[in-house]
């Protein structure tokens, strides 16, 4: 699915289960980029065409981040969404790679729907989504008439949301890639913005999605490890700036850096190579850039600019739009008012 890479550290992370509840209360930096596509793929049509307006604008982007931040809003979260600055250069292959993998899905998708072949067409039309400028203003246009923060990111989104954790002006990233724990989030919270059920692939059966919270101290302490060492092993499976050493799994990598203690110690024992120059790759999760300069206001939503964005602009259904708007409308009432009881 575009966007949702990175390195799979599955096997070697502690899971808790969570409700959206339990982050009541809590900010909560979520990448822009990872649930945009997340959006992208899942928002469609019957046939897997993307939600349109009658200009034939795809707003499947547009749908989930006004619905699900609502949600978010809904339940007392503070989200802010971080979006992407300029890749590091050692990306442009994964970039260039994500971007060939789109291209052969739509290819795909075009040629399933030509023989009629709906649900075929529907598992490319997710992975030939791709995200253009435009969408990106409409989004941030979007979540700032929400009265809802966003801040960008120098470089990787991730890293600046980690950052943000670390500061402690959020209280975890949300995001599907494992790579916020290579950038030194303390807690990662995954499954956030994917709606309550997934479609097992290649069926149509789903299954019940819940938000799952990752603490990277626990993820360090039941391994025995220090982040340096995390980033080695992220470095041993493949990153988005490094392939892996073919052959080499979770269970190996964490073996060979617990035997050698360091990614240079391996590479000199084992004479592994690498395609690109390991340290740099190191740097990037080590000392990444990020933008210390941004604050963080939670505003009511303007609902003139929110109608005039989704209804006038992209044809959303007014009725909808009001529905989801009253929802926010009771719960900023209702909590204005327990504040107000609690002073007296």
């Amino acid at each position: 699915m575009g966007g949702v890479m990175g390195v799979n550290l599955r096997e070697l992370v502690v899971v808790r289960q969570i409700s959206i509840r339990e982050l009541s209360g809590k900010v909560v930096a979520i990448d822009a980029m990872n649930s945009l596509y997340q959006f992208l793929a899942t928002i469609r049509q019957p046939d897997g065409t993307s939600l349109m307006d009658r200009k034939g604008r795809v707003t499947s982007h547009l749908s989930g981040l006004f619905y699900r931040t609502v949600n978010f809003l809904e339940e007392g979260l503070k989200p802010v969404y971080v979006f992407d600055g300029k890749p590091p250069a050692l990306k442009t292959r994964t970039v260039d790679e994500r971007r060939r993998l789109r291209e052969e899905a739509k290819e795909k998708w075009e040629e399933a729907l030509a023989r009629g072949e709906v649900e075929e067409a529907k598992k490319y039309a997710q992975a030939a989504s791709f995200i253009t400028d435009e969408m990106l203003n409409e989004s941030k246009e979007l979540l700032e008439a929400l009265g809802v923060p966003y801040v960008q990111a120098p470089s990787e989104g991730e890293a600046q949301a980690a950052y943000m954790v670390k500061r402690g002006d959020a209280w975890c990233t949300a995001s599907q890639d494992y790579d916020s724990l290579l950038f030194d989030s303390p807690r990662l919270v995954r499954n956030l913005t994917i709606s309550g059920r997934r479609k097992i692939p290649g069926r149509k059966e789903y299954v019940k999605v819940e938000p799952e919270l990752i603490s990277l101290e626990e993820v360090l302490k039941s391994h025995g490890i220090t982040r340096e060492q995390l980033v080695a092993i992220g470095i041993l499976l493949g990153t988005d700036y490094n392939e892996g050493i073919k052959g080499v799994g979770v269970k190996t990598a964490l073996k060979l850096i617990k035997e050698h203690g360091t990614l240079k110690e391996i590479i000199k024992v084992k004479g592994y190579t690498f395609e690109v120059p390991v340290e740099e790759v190191e740097r990037i999760f080590l000392e990444p850039e990020v933008n210390g300069n941004y604050t963080l206001n939670w505003h009511p939503p303007r609902k003139e600019k929110i109608f005039k964005i989704l209804c006038d602009e992209h044809d959303f259904s007014q009725e909808r739009v009001s529905k989801a708007l009253d929802r926010l409308e009771a719960v900023r009432r209702e909590a204005a008012q327990t504040s107000i009881e609690r002073f007296f």
